[in-house]
């Protein structure tokens, strides 16, 4: 089994959801036209680090991002990582992943679990405290949102419980392009699984991100890798290496659990 992954490297329009969702749009139609699988899309992508503005720019309930991403996922028949946007829940703001399948249901809901203190992120948003955890077309997969790769633990405990994809949307900023490379295929090495990692282009008021979306192989390999620039970057995954290269290094029989 393969998969078709398009990541959507989207220069995202400071706190302007509306300009955004069009720019979305653009850039999903664009991506459709290679008939993918799954399309991913990155952290926060509807307002960007607006973080002051969140009352009146977050989204109440995800509910337009949901109709927005469950339209198009249902259309064209393709599963949408919808990126993580700013949800408004009662006096709450999250940083929430939404997922969506090929009928447009939206199957997962993950708030971001480690908040990034570096951009403020704790005076603004309240933190997740459930699992990543969804299915790909049967795959088991799990979403973690930027901060959350520097967390090897929280990754590994969804690849024990079966998730083989990692999905990683992100807001990375530039002078850390080297962390992000370097962790992404940490992550993918020693989870033994792929790592679809899309960040975001451009800058905002405060910050010039990294770009470099990476789609990353069991062992390591960079299958597809973006410059700094707004693009769509392809790749496909082949699901059933995944078996063949946790057999040739058995890293989860070789846990020792009891010792750690």
């Amino acid at each position: 089994m393969s998969l078709k992954t398009a990541l959507i490297q989207l220069d995202i329009a400071f706190g302007d959801p509306n300009k955004n969702y069009a720019r979305a749009e653009r850039l999903i139609g664009q991506a459709l036209k290679e008939d993918p699988d799954v399309i991913i899309l990155p952290e926060l992508w509807t307002t960007g680090y607006d973080l002051t503005r969140l009352s009146s720019i977050s989204d109440h309930e995800a509910e337009t991002t949901k109709a927005f991403a469950s339209r198009l996922a249902k259309v064209s028949h393709v599963n949408i990582i919808a990126g993580s946007v700013a949800k408004q829940s009662g006096d709450h703001v999250t940083n929430t992943l939404l997922a969506f399948n090929r009928e447009g249901e939206c199957i997962k809901e993950y708030s971001k679990a480690h908040l990034f203190r570096l951009m403020n992120e704790e005076k603004f948003l309240t933190a997740g405290d459930k699992d990543g955890l969804f299915a790909v077309d049967g795959v088991s997969s799990a979403g973690f949102i930027c901060y959350d790769i520097r967390f090897p633990e929280w990754l590994r405990k969804h690849v024990l419980a079966g998730a083989k994809l990692l999905f990683i949307p992100a807001e990375w900023p530039k002078p850390r392009l080297d962390h992000w490379r370097t962790l992404l295929m940490s992550r993918a090495i020693e989870n033994q699984a792929f790592v679809i990692a899309c960040n975001r282009a451009g800058s905002d008021p405060d910050n010039t991100f990294a770009g470099h979306s990476l789609v990353i192989s069991p062992w390591g390999e960079i299958l597809a890798e973006a410059d700094e620039k707004e693009t769509v970057l392809f790749a496909n995954i082949d699901i059933e290496s995944i078996a063949d290269i946790r057999s040739r290094i058995p890293v989860f029989e070789d846990r020792r659990p009891e010792l750690y």
